[in-house]
């Protein structure tokens, strides 16, 4: 599981004027049940402790799935960090996909899927993209005589207009 680190404080010691409280990693917790019962303890000695999280180290696809903020924390954010714990792709593919299609309130096991079906590899540039991609799919005979050229950023512009880029992660377009 990503590293997911949360200041556990209240607004009560806040509004007293302390910050009291701790850094607590989620990846300890196997539920968010879990998780409540040690920061409820941890604050055991306010009756019905409203928590405040202070402040939050979390990777850049957590922030995009709004997960946490200063007030709540996902009543499923266990269950999403287990699935893209359990899909065969790095946070920073899954990243990528929600930087170039935007995340629409979408399970993430639908992000996922269709990760799955657009994923088409990284590579540092268009033009590298697109010669893999037509040579990968036979689409160019073998041996090219030497007088054939291929003007490669213009078939990548031509070429891209079916897939996106996002961090040199490439997506076919859905």
């Amino acid at each position: 599981m990503t590293n997911l680190s949360v200041y556990v404080g209240t607004y009560q010691k806040y509004n007293e004027g302390s910050l009291f409280g701790k850094w607590i990693n989620l990846s300890n917790y196997s539920d968010l049940e879990e998780f409540y019962k040690d920061i409820r303890e941890l604050h055991k000695d306010e009756e019905d402790p409203e928590f405040m999280f202070q402040d939050y180290e979390v990777s850049d696809l957590i922030k995009s799935l709004d997960l946490i903020s200063e007030g709540y924390i996902s009543n499923d954010i266990f269950e999403i960090l287990q699935a893209i714990e359990d899909s065969n792709y790095d946070e920073e593919v899954l990243e990528a996909y929600l930087v170039g299609y935007g995340y629409n309130d979408e399970a993430i096991e639908d992000i996922i899927a269709k990760v799955e079906e657009a994923y088409s590899g990284e590579y540092s540039s268009d033009e590298d993209f697109v010669q893999e991609l037509l040579e990968g799919c036979g689409d160019l005979p073998k041996n090219l005589p030497g007088c054939i050229h291929i003007d490669w950023e213009r078939t990548a512009r031509d070429i891209m207009y079916d897939y996106s880029a996002s961090n040199n992660h490439y997506f076919r377009n859905l």
